[in-house]
């Protein structure tokens, strides 16, 4: 554990100066937000060059939400998240490599002056993601958990996770952007150190997520997006064969949630009140509210809008006095292959 820690840290502390020297298009992030690249445009060149994300780990309606980035890096989504909870907001970046950390503080001052704020609303702290109890973080005191591939890089992922829903607050939510695989990553693969690096040997199969999960009490999360690596490199490609590698987006909140999809009779409907979000809010790949439109709703999918900060955006009928079986919650086939993909839940 403290090797591959060591390596990991000399990777992106020394190693890598800029994202141009990673050797794979694991850590590349597309399709960012119109309203997200305009706060990108205002951020330091240096926290910009030093981002080694895979994905879009930022959900809606986060506005004054205390917000955890676990591997927070040159502090780019950070600063991306201090400007969207606002003024009266919190960030707190949590990092275990220090050249990243030094980059992501001596930006502080000028983020703070750059979004017109009194004072500082994010802070950096050193820390590992499987202790976020020596990082300073007690029970129950996050709204949100996020982080943009680096779960992956985790030395013990049954106790980062198991961390992270310890800190969540309830209702609260984690959603990240992470590499995934869709079968387990062999052994030998696992222990070398640019595979690692990369972002690609200590993918989680989907399916032992999914079980992970699980054994925390966590019975049903949802996939956002997600799409196939493409890797771009021969020699690498060549030496993990037949794996495939995606870069999935999901969330999962802290909610007592059953299993299964369960039918209690229960229809949501979406305000349309969701600041940037007027037409339509998508909770997962195959749930998308239309403004003012009712739909039928499992048990989980209700809880989810109603349990939640989501809450004053959604109207939900009924409860859960009603049972009516199993509730029809496949994916279109679109979403479905994907879901498939990457083991996501049946909801």
């Amino acid at each position: 554990m403290s090797d591959t820690r060591a390596q990991v840290q000399e990777y992106y502390g020394s190693r890598l100066q800029t994202s141009q020297d990673l050797l794979t298009n694991a850590c590349c992030t597309d399709d960012i937000p119109l309203a997200h690249r305009r706060i990108l445009a205002q951020l330091a060149p240096e926290v910009l060059d030093k981002y080694y994300g895979c994905g879009v780990c930022i959900p809606d309606a986060i506005e004054g939400l205390t917000v955890l980035d676990l591997g927070s890096g040159s502090g780019r989504d950070a600063y991306l998240l201090s400007k969207l909870v606002g003024e009266h907001g919190r960030v707190i970046g949590v990092d275990m490599t220090g050249e990243q950390l030094d980059v992501a503080r001596r930006h502080i001052g000028f983020h703070t002056e750059q979004f017109g704020y009194a004072r500082p609303n994010v802070e950096f702290r050193h820390g590992y993601i499987e202790d976020l109890a020596a990082a300073g973080l007690p029970d129950n005191s996050v709204d949100l958990v996020v982080s943009n591939c680096v779960l992956n890089l985790s030395t013990d992922k049954e106790a980062t996770y198991r961390e992270i829903f310890r800190v969540l607050k309830p209702g609260g939510e984690l959603f990240i952007a992470d590499v995934f695989a869709d079968r387990r990553v062999p052994e030998t693969l696992r222990q070398d150190p640019i595979l690692y690096g990369e972002c690609l040997s200590g993918a989680l199969y989907t399916e032992d997520f999914r079980r992970l999960l699980l054994r925390l009490g966590v019975p049903d999360y949802r996939q956002f997006s997600g799409r196939r690596l493409s890797i771009n490199n021969p020699e690498i490609e060549a030496r993990v064969g037949n794996i495939g590698f995606y870069s999935l987006t999901v969330r999962a909140f802290k909610l007592d949630l059953e299993d299964r999809c369960e039918d209690h009779g229960q229809v949501a409907t979406y305000r349309g009140t969701i600041p940037g979000q007027p037409i339509q809010f998508v909770l997962d790949d195959h749930h998308t509210f239309e403004t003012g439109r009712p739909v039928l709703v499992c048990g989980n999918t209700a809880a989810m809008l109603e349990a939640t900060r989501y809450a004053p955006h959604f109207r939900v009928l009924g409860n859960t006095s009603q049972h009516f079986g199993l509730f029809d919650c496949a994916a279109p086939p679109v979403a479905a292959a994907a879901g498939a993909a990457a083991g996501a839940s049946c909801c």
